[in-house]
């Protein structure tokens, strides 16, 4: 656990000595074993807060291991915020950055799109500073730990702004086919689906003016639809489903028909990220925005042809494209949908079949969430993944933060 840069410097310099792997890890979201090492693990706790922040620019520097829960606290002082989110807000800011965290949004890039400086520890011990339009900055920012091990990020922040929120439960096949106007009218638009129900769970959120009034919910309210609807309730009728199956579509039905409608308006952290505390396992693929509907659609036929019994929603959402070789929306505007399991049921099947479907239609694998491909596999997805590997191989030819996983999806240095 090092508490400062230096420290970070010593224990890969002493880690390439002794011949053993290092990893960074953050706050352990990650579904995949990315961050796993049979060397020596760094746990970056001690390594957070705010560096330095500017008001008038935006620019906040804050340390490799800070949480993004801790931001509305440590920005506040300055009157900031990040121009978008996903919805967990557990993980450290370089975990997030390092696997492409994304959020929604038609018009707004992932987290990683609004990096504007790097340092990081090389695998010689060296620690460089990198900007972008850098040929490491390019690789090292969406770099799944294997370019360096991050220590700051300097962040594109916003004036802090709020949030009208609005969830509404649609009928499916108009949602599915507007989704692309949808996205196009909102600043960030999703849904969710139940397999089996013919209701898509919407929600429209729109970003007001600095300084406009909110109106959150009551804080019953906010307890009762976020803590006992959509995480007791829902945790308990996932546990009944996983001992008795042939309930879930019963289960599903009623999931929908109590669904939130809601609308009200808060602090943009409060409105985009949410508690999850039923434990799953997820997969998720980005494909061309376009293509959203023809992929819901196979995805869907898939789960009714082969009789699966799934109690948790699919998740549809939306990015701009950006310039990040490793992200999932390099040069194409991105749809996104995710799958989730239980923890208590078996996913393989459901994922590897709906992985075919991705794949097909191009899809690019969340580097945090489950897939099987590989590196092969990976390089007709993205194009510039060559040129991520000559980076990799000229700043850490030895591997020295690789592990399984990235011995998969990278191939081995050389």
């Amino acid at each position: 656990m090092p508490t400062s840069e230096d420290e970070v410097a010593q224990l890969v310099s002493q880690a390439a000595a002794a011949g053993r792997r290092i990893k960074a890890r953050g706050a352990g979201h990650s579904f995949t074993a990315i961050a796993t090492t049979d060397g020596l693990h760094l746990d970056l706790t001690f390594l957070s807060g705010v560096v330095t922040a500017a008001g008038d620019t935006g620019l906040v520097t804050l340390l490799a291991g800070t949480r993004l829960a801790d931001l509305p606290r440590l920005l506040a002082p300055f009157g900031l915020a990040l121009e978008n989110m996903g919805d967990i807000d557990c993980q450290t800011i370089s975990g997030a950055i390092s696997t492409g965290t994304h959020g929604t949004g038609g018009s707004f890039m992932g987290l990683a799109g609004q990096v504007r400086h790097l340092r990081l520890v090389l695998e010689d011990g060296s620690v460089v500073d990198t900007v972008p339009g850098e040929t490491l900055f390019a690789a090292a920012v969406l770099g799944l730990g294997a370019i360096g091990i991050l220590t700051a990020v300097t962040v594109q922040c916003v004036p802090e702004y709020g949030i009208r929120a609005q969830e509404v439960p649609e009928p499916l096949e108009d949602v599915v086919q507007a989704f692309a106007e949808r996205v196009s009218a909102a600043d960030h638009f999703e849904f969710y689906w139940f397999p089996g129900t013919d209701i898509a769970l919407t929600k429209t959120n729109t970003r007001l003016p600095v300084g406009a009034e909110l109106e959150p919910q009551p804080r019953w309210k906010q307890f009762l639809d976020d803590e006992v609807m959509s995480n007791a309730a829902f945790g308990a009728l996932c546990s009944i489903g996983s001992a008795a199956p042939s309930l879930v579509p019963a289960i599903n039905r009623t999931a929908v028909r109590f669904a939130s409608q809601r609308t009200y308006s808060d602090r943009s952290q409060a409105v985009f990220t949410s508690p999850r505390r039923v434990r799953f396992r997820e997969m998720e693929f980005a494909i061309p925005r376009e293509r959203l509907g023809a992929v819901f659609r196979e995805v869907q036929s898939l789960i009714r042809r082969r009789g699966w019994l799934i109690s948790f929603p699919l998740e549809m959402r939306a990015t701009a494209a950006d310039n990040i070789w490793l992200s999932t929306a390099y040069q194409r505007e991105s749809a996104y949908v995710a799958v989730h399991r239980y923890h208590a049921e078996p996913f393989a099947e459901y994922f590897l079949a709906v992985q075919e479907i991705m794949v097909a239609h191009g899809g690019r694998p969340h580097w945090g969430k489950l897939h099987t491909l590989g590196a092969d596999q990976l390089r007709q997805l993205y194009p510039r993944f060559d040129d991520f590997l000559k980076v990799r191989n000229q700043v850490a030819p030895a591997g020295l933060f690789g592990n399984d996983y990235l011995d998969r999806v990278l191939g081995i240095p050389g």
